[in-house]
């Protein structure tokens, strides 16, 4: 198991072997909580049905019946696949407190989970999640 911070995940890999697996903006955004350019994503607007899982370990994240167009540069969901497939942690790194989402499988960073926006989804959330850190898998 690997330790991030003081959580301990089931997917175990050095530095090294995560920097062999993945490419470079992959690597800035799943394992140094980068964020890609907006966008730049064909998940987006993509409209195939199906799941999207973590790009560093395979974890099934979201399904594509949550994801909606928030217009906002990034694939937009209102909700996780489950609760348990996503973990949050406190991110005071910008312009005040927001609440990052990351793999709880391996750690890695996907996003971050926004509130109260206004959006007409069922939970009032959007999961701004950077498409980079997601693969896709069609039904």
């Amino acid at each position: 198991m690997t330790k991030q911070g003081d959580k301990t995940y089931d997917v175990e890999k050095t530095d090294a072997e995560w920097k062999a697996e993945l490419n470079p903006a992959e690597y800035q955004v799943l394992r140094k909580a980068g964020t890609e350019r907006p966008f730049s994503s064909s998940f987006e607007t993509d409209p195939t049905v199906g799941v999207y899982s973590c790009r560093a370990c395979g974890s099934e994240l979201f399904r594509s019946e949550t994801k909606f167009d928030a217009h906002c540069g990034w694939p937009a969901f209102y909700a996780p696949l489950a609760e348990d497939r996503v973990e949050y942690i406190e991110d005071r790194s910008m312009f005040g407190v927001r609440t990052e989402v990351r793999c709880a499988r391996c750690g890695s960073h996907l996003g971050h989970v926004f509130e109260g926006e206004g959006f007409g989804t069922p939970t009032d959330q959007r999961y701004c999640i950077n498409g980079v850190a997601l693969t896709q898998t069609a039904d």
